[in-house]
């Protein structure tokens, strides 16, 4: 049996469905409980509203846009910010306002339509823009792998080494039911390796109870707090355009017209904002995920939503939370060097595709300040809200394509 496609809305066989979720929920399970570790509380609130919030997502979308909702790291700067001053359930309360907000945005969408996006993105802005999705996190796989330590440990570069050759080598030699899920045996492969090279630790296990209900806590509201954390609307908005124009790529379908792109923001923010009621982080369509599916060329709203069932059973299940958090840091950066490299690659493939002429100077220079504003660590900085990276990069390529717009209507571009 060759490896095929897996529409997004074809059902998937048992026998494949449970390992397919299993592996997109080791896939986004790193990321997204990073985000509660840095704020000091229980992942175990994130790991049910990533659950229900992508359980939502697949509704209110109509199961036509496969996404994986996981933590949003667009809130952490300014969230610490409002923790530090006047404690997390304030934090929460500017989670519900801007949720709030970026639904009434994806209204605004459902009656403007899409059509500026063309304007204000082009191809030869898009492509770079969602190649930085993936590009400027490069740095994060060879963090989590330990790459870039200070004094580099042997064991870790052996682990890393045979998660991340398990994974390519699985992408070209892996056939039948192995060749849809090569991130989940490479993800085995390292825990073998990591447990061989003696950097497992089964602490966390061996404390945690069998079964724990999530903390649950509900918001408050200061004026100051929700000003602190709603500029990251447009970091946001950014990130979700992005990644809804890599999916579609990858799917072979224009998400932004069907469902809609008015559908997958509403349906993110209405689960930020939720989350924010219930005790738990903002969330957002995950890249990690849009790599799996890259790799596997398995669409299936069908094994998101299993996917999100299992992170729902983990928030509960005591045991089964602390042993996946037990996968270290070198599996996770072998597996993220191949997925963030797809998304990169997915952005390359916009360009190609819409056949960008690089003849032209406007294509030539949209492309060009594009990447290096998002890969030259330029930050700024908007009261407690930092553009950097591939949102200050969305920020400037949308500008100036504004710019030739207005330009072009003026007659007084060369072309």
């Amino acid at each position: 049996m060759e490896r095929r496609t897996i529409q997004i809305e074809e059902k998937v066989p048992a026998k494949l469905l449970i390992p397919l979720s299993i592996q997109h929920m080791f896939a986004m399970f790193g990321a997204s409980v990073l985000v509660p570790f840095l704020f000091q509380i229980n992942p175990a609130i994130v790991l049910l509203m990533n659950g229900v919030g992508t359980l939502l997502f697949i509704l209110i979308t109509k199961g036509k846009a496969p996404a994986y909702l996981g933590s949003s790291f667009a809130f952490i700067a300014p969230a610490t910010l409002v923790i530090g001053k006047f404690g997390y359930q304030y934090a929460l309360g500017g989670f519900v306002v801007l949720g709030v907000c970026g639904m009434i945005i994806a209204l605004i969408i459902y009656k403007c339509g899409t059509k500026w996006i063309d304007i204000v993105l082009p191809p030869a802005a898009m492509g770079p823009v969602v190649a930085l999705i993936g590009l400027e996190l490069a740095g994060s796989a060879a963090s989590n792998a330990g790459l870039l330590d200070a004094q580099i440990e042997i064991r870790n570069v052996i682990v890393f080494l045979v998660t991340l050759g398990v994974a390519v080598l699985g992408q070209v030699l892996f056939r039948g039911f192995l060749s849809v899920i090569p991130i989940l045996i490479a993800i085995v492969a390292g825990y073998v390796a990591a447990a061989c090279c003696g950097i497992l630790d089964f602490t966390e296990v061996q404390a945690a109870s069998f079964f724990a209900l999530p903390n649950f806590q509900a918001p408050k509201f200061h004026m100051e707090a929700i000003l602190t954390i709603l500029p990251a609307l447009l970091l946001v908005t950014s990130e979700h355009i992005g990644h809804q124009v890599v999916t579609s790529k990858i799917v072979g379908k224009d998400l932004l017209k069907e469902p809609g792109l008015h559908r997958t923001i509403f349906a993110d923010c209405f689960s930020t904002a939720l989350s924010g009621c219930v005790g738990a982080v903002p969330t957002t369509t995950y890249g990690e995920n849009i790599g799996v599916m890259a790799i596997t060329k398995v669409y299936s709203v069908q094994v998101i939503g299993g996917a999100a069932i299992l992170s729902i059973c983990a928030s509960c299940l005591g045991k089964l939370a602390a042993l996946i958090s037990t996968i270290p840091g070198p599996v996770i950066g072998g597996i993220s060097f191949l997925l963030y490299g797809m998304i990169g690659t997915s952005g390359l493939r916009i360009l190609v595709d819409s056949q960008v002429d690089y003849g032209k100077s406007r294509n030539l220079t949209l492309t060009s300040v594009i990447f290096i504003t998002g890969l030259s660590g330029i930050t700024l900085k908007l009261g407690n809200v930092e553009l950097k990276g591939m949102v200050l990069a969305c920020v400037v390529g949308m500008l100036m394509s504004l710019a030739f717009y207005v330009l072009d209507k003026l007659h007084w571009t060369n072309d």
